[in-house]
């Protein structure tokens, strides 16, 4: 699900450093990204489900 850097998601940003679509500049380079639950009624109560660790970590 890794897009190439050139196509990050530049208005999407990711501060979280163990995850493997971070990238240096903190912006997710997912080639799509999924947040849940649907039926989330505010922010602590969505998640990242792109979420993948990032080996190195």
């Amino acid at each position: 699900m890794r897009a190439d850097k050139k196509d990050r998601i530049s208005r999407v940003k990711c501060v979280v450093d163990s995850c493997e679509y971070n990238e240096e500049a903190s912006y997710c380079i997912a080639s799509e990204i999924e947040i849940q639950p649907p039926d989330a009624g505010d922010t602590e109560e969505t998640d990242c489900a792109t979420f993948s660790p990032r080996n190195n970590f």
